[in-house]
């Protein structure tokens, strides 16, 4: 993945992880538009978002970065070896049915059965493909263990979940808002407040916590999936704009793998970009 460094007069960067969307945040949410002045005496990361957002003129022109085209799910866009990839996986995702018995409407993610012959299905199933290089084989692993995944951990339902215990986490350390000028739902994620040895102990304390802690962090993002249109040419992917700042890498080493693994093997290509913003200590 090609990394992007963006530099900035009074010493923040922001590096970018570009995957496809090129992003230009919209300025009516800033995550950190309430974020006192005196909070740094140069650049405030409340400056820093206005920059992305296209707001600072004098520092519009050290934002541009090399334009990536979103795929756009057209199916006759495809090469006739992707157009063949998509056939296969789909006549063996059926007969791998089949042979479970499984009615066809089980096999579905996000309310899209995904043998139900319509184009949303094609978006789902590109996306894996596209994970795995369109190794049908590949794919059609990864697919039937996301969907075992998906049922064992209740994902379908975990929306309507209530984690009321991670109200203080909520609009802090992980949460959706606004969308950039394409229309991409932005999931922003601050770790900081993570630094505070109690707030640690409290969500991360044994491996009962982190498994809670991860329920609420996938209800997070199945509530942004929710805002994707799953349809060619329409809005298929995320921004997720990450602070760096005063996250304790070491402690959350553990519950990031988790995270990690679990986002890569269960939402593939579900980021249009990755954002990670870290603020000099000068």
């Amino acid at each position: 993945m090609q990394r992007f460094h963006l530099g900035f007069s009074q010493n923040p960067n922001l590096m970018m992880d570009s995957s496809s969307s090129p992003l230009s945040l919209q300025t009516q949410k800033s995550p950190f538009q309430n974020l006192p002045e005196e909070s740094s005496p140069k650049q405030t990361k409340k400056s820093l978002l206005s920059s992305l957002m296209g707001t600072n003129n004098n520092t519009s022109s050290t934002l541009r970065t090399p334009s990536f085209e979103e795929d756009n799910y057209f199916v006759t866009l495809l090469k006739s070896s992707e157009k063949k990839a998509l056939q296969d996986l789909k006549k063996t995702l059926l007969e791998v049915t089949n042979e479970k018995n499984s009615p066809n409407g089980e096999v579905s993610m996000w309310g899209i059965p995904l043998l139900g012959g319509d184009d949303r299905a094609d978006v789902i199933l590109l996306k894996f493909l596209r994970a795995r290089d369109f190794r049908v084989n590949e794919a059609l692993n990864m697919i039937t263990k996301c969907l075992a995944w998906r049922k064992e951990f209740n994902a379908d339902a975990i929306v309507e979940e209530d984690l009321s215990q991670f109200k203080e986490l909520e609009g802090v350390i992980a949460y959706m808002e606004g969308y950039d000028k394409e229309g991409h739902p932005v999931c922003y994620n601050a770790y900081g407040l993570f630094r505070d040895k109690d707030m640690y102990e409290r969500i991360f304390g044994d491996e009962e916590k982190l498994k809670k802690f991860l329920r609420w962090r996938v209800q997070v993002l199945e509530r942004g999936i929710r805002l994707l249109h799953f349809k060619p040419g329409g809005v298929n992917s995320l921004i997720q704009v990450t602070d760096l700042k005063d996250m304790p890498k070491r402690e959350l080493r553990v519950a990031s793998n988790h995270i990690l693994s679990l986002f890569q093997d269960n939402y593939p290509e579900m980021v249009a970009r990755k954002v990670l913003i870290l603020l000099s200590k000068s």
